[in-house]
This record gives structure tokens, C-alpha cells and sequence, in this order.
């Protein structure tokens, strides 16, 4: 018992259960104490020291359901992480170390090179007008073994030319000559071979005034002379160079593979230069047959050799200069400048592709290689045969 005072200050007697209910009636609401702990039980959770509350025997249920989903989203996950991961590992095996047969990737036959070079030009006068031409009626062609390898034979490359323009081809070609002469002045104890490139043949056919070259050379090569030589000067000799319709050029990769210097920014007419000589014998014939209509061939491609005997790119192995594909190029250069036809040959006939077909060793042209290259020239020699009006209609 508790003793308080009433308001008139007598001591009244009141359990204290009463005094409590009366003071909480009035002032206190009544809490709801939770037990977290019991809860935790009742889900089953983990306490800070790692274990884990059970659920107890007053109602609680644990709760698993979203466990168990969670569980297996996850394992779900995993899987299946892992069967694309096994999936991916078996089409890579499966497919490891399948070859490619070239056939499937190379055709048998050349296709459309898009990066050809070709510039195919008519015969122009200085002022840069169109001089008409019909079909050629007389071709000379000058070069080296392109055009003399199996000379006089049906299969030659000069007389597939006349097979398919129906014209009198003259063939001025030196099968062992080069294009870049070794002397300024021809020095035939030294040089004799000098006398038959490009540009001291072209000089001999205009003016003949360099007939002692060839006697000279002659002397001293002596049975090195080449075969073509007695049948080349003769025809050079007798034969007008300013009635000729076409003239064609054409010198494989001999040069490159000598070694010999390619052109000279400071004298395009250097006859020392691959590009010069011929450059300077093309001024010479401009300036003496205006009627005569000239076609720059680039060699046909070539590899290589290397010093064991094995057959490597030239456009990997620097001889001289650079690599072959740039001589060709300089040509194109030379034909820009003198605005005559160039036929790009090293792209556009045989090429590093197709090569092994059309050539019987590193350089040379066999019979299928030459039908290819005659027909490029063909189609270049029969552009501009319509006349003016014809082809404007």
C-alpha cells in the first residue's frame, strides 16, 4: 500500500495496480513492446556472431520461399553462362585447322582489276587537237624479249599483233637489250649492248648517222651479238619511220633486275635512266613522225630471285631503285608528260595473281601470256579508228 493525499489533504489507501491503471489511463498509451530477435527466429535470419536463429514453436514459419528464388535465378544464371561458354569452346575446335583451298579463292581466270592504269589517248597535235586516224595499216614495235622471244613463229608476240590488226608489223625488238643505257657516249669496248636500247635505235632508224655503233658493237661482242641484231637495223635502215601508224614499246622487268637507275627528277630525257631513255626516244619520234601514234607497254610482273635461286615478290626486293611496280608506274609518268598511250600491264595483263599461269619462268611470257598481252594491245590500237563525227553521234 501507498499513502497519497487527496485533494483536501487526507490520506486515502490505493493498491498500486489501481494508481497505475488510473496514470496510464490518462497519460501514457499503451506500447507494444516487438522482440527483434524472436522475429528473427521466426525467419530465420543471422545474428551479428554468424549464427542462425531458428524458427520457434510459437507460429513462426520460416520464411523461404524467396530464397529459394533468388537461389535458383542465380544458379539459373551460372548455367547458363556456363553451356555458352562450352558451346562457343566446341564450334571453335570443331572448325580448328579446316583448310582453304586456293581454287576456292582464286579463279581460274583473271578477273576485273578495278585499279588498272591504263590511259588510252588518240593522237594529238601540239595545241592539243584530235588528229583522225583510221585502222592502222603499219606497226613497229620495239622492245625486248616480249617481242622477240620465238621470233617469226605464229605464236610470237608481234605476229599475234598482225594476226589480229591485219597489218604489216615491223618488229624492232633486241631480246637481250635493256631500256637504260650504261654510258652517255657509246663506248663499245665497255658498253657494246648500249648501241641497242631504246633510244640509240630510234636515233639510227631517223638518221643513221650512229651506223658505226652497231659495227663497233658488233666487233666487240662477236658471237655474243644478238640474233635479232642483222634483221632490227635492216629494217630500221629501209624502212620510213614517219609513215608508221602505230609505234609500241614494250620492255620487260630486265632492267629492275639489273639493277639500273629508274628516272631522274632533274633530266627526264637522262638516257642513263630506265624512264629517260625512253623518254628521249619518244622526243625524238614526236618530233619527227606527227602523224604517228605511240603506245607505252609496262612490263607484264616478274618476281624476284633471290641469291639461293628462290622466286620472291618484286615488290618485296629492291635490286637498284625500288621495286618493280614503281618502274612501271614511272613509265606512266613518261606517258602522262609526252601524252601517249600507256597500257598497264603489270596490273591489268599478269599480275603477282595470276603469274604462275602465264609466265615459264620469273620473266618470260608463255604462249597464253602473250595472247593476253597482244589483245590489251589490240583493244588500244583500235580506240580511236572511227571517225570524229561517228563517235560524237
Amino acid at each position: 500500500m501507498r499513502e497519497n493525499k487527496n485533494n483536501s489533504g487526507k490520506l486515502i489507501d490505493r493498491p498500486d495496480e489501481v494508481l497505475g491503471q488510473k496514470q496510464n489511463a490518462g497519460q501514457i498509451p499503451q506500447i507494444e513492446l516487438v522482440d527483434l530477435e524472436q522475429e528473427d527466429r521466426d525467419s530465420g535470419a543471422v545474428g551479428e556472431s554468424g549464427e542462425e536463429f531458428p524458427a520457434d514453436d510459437r507460429g513462426g514459419k520460416p520464411k523461404t520461399s524467396r530464397g529459394l528464388v533468388r537461389f535458383l535465378n542465380l544458379h539459373t544464371l551460372l548455367l547458363l553462362v556456363v553451356i555458352v561458354f562450352v558451346v562457343c569452346i566446341y564450334v571453335k575446335f570443331r572448325n580448328w585447322g579446316v583448310f582453304i583451298d586456293q581454287a576456292d579463292i582464286i579463279p581460274e581466270e583473271p578477273g576485273e582489276y578495278h585499279d588498272v592504269l591504263d590511259m588510252v589517248l588518240p593522237l594529238m597535235t601540239e595545241t592539243g587537237e584530235r588528229i583522225p586516224t583510221g585502222p592502222a595499216e603499219n606497226i613497229m614495235l620495239f622492245g625486248n624479249s616480249p617481242f622477240a622471244d620465238d621470233r617469226g613463229e605464229a605464236d610470237n608476240l608481234a605476229s599475234l599483233i598482225a594476226e589480229k590488226t591485219g597489218a604489216t608489223v615491223y618488229n624492232c625488238s633486241i631480246g637481250d637489250s635493256y631500256l637504260a643505257a650504261q654510258s652517255y657516249a657509246f663506248n663499245a669496248d665497255e658498253y657494246p649492248m648500249d648501241a641497242y636500247t631504246f633510244y640509240w635505235l630510234v636515233t639510227y632508224g631517223l638518221t643513221g648517222v650512229n651506223e658505226r655503233y652497231y659495227t663497233d658493237a658488233a666487233a666487240a661482242l662477236g658471237e655474243d651479238t644478238p640474233e635479232d641484231a642483222e634483221e632490227v637495223l635492216s629494217i630500221l635502215k629501209n624502212v620510213d619511220m614517219a609513215e608508221m601508224d602505230v609505234i609500241g614499246i614494250m620492255y620487260d622487268a630486265t632492267d629492275y633486275l639489273l639493277g639500273h637507275p629508274m628516272y631522274s627528277d632533274q633530266n627526264y630525257t637522262d638516257t642513263l635512266q630506265f624512264t629517260g631513255n625512253l623518254e628521249a626516244g619518244i622526243e625524238l619520234i614526236q618530233a619527227n613522225c606527227p602523224n604517228t601514234r605511240i603506245i607505252i607497254m609496262s612490263p607484264t610482273y616478274a618476281y624476284a630471285v633471290t641469291e639461293d635461286g628462290e622466286y620472291v615478290s618484286s615488290d618485296m626486293y629492291i635490286y637498284g631503285q625500288d621495286v618493280l611496280s614503281t618502274y612501271s608506274l614511272m613509265q606512266m609518268r613518261t606517258a602522262s608528260f609526252r601524252s601517249v598511250t600507256y597500257i598497264d600491264n603489270l596490273y591489268g595483263t599478269i599480275t603477282e595473281d595470276n603469274a604462275k599461269r602465264y609466265l615459264i619462268d620469273n620473266l618470260h611470257l608463255n604462249t597464253a601470256g602473250r595472247e593476253l598481252v597482244a589483245n590489251r594491245f589490240v583493244d588500244a590500237v583500235n580506240a580511236y579508228n572511227q571517225p570524229l563525227e561517228e563517235e560524237e553521234e
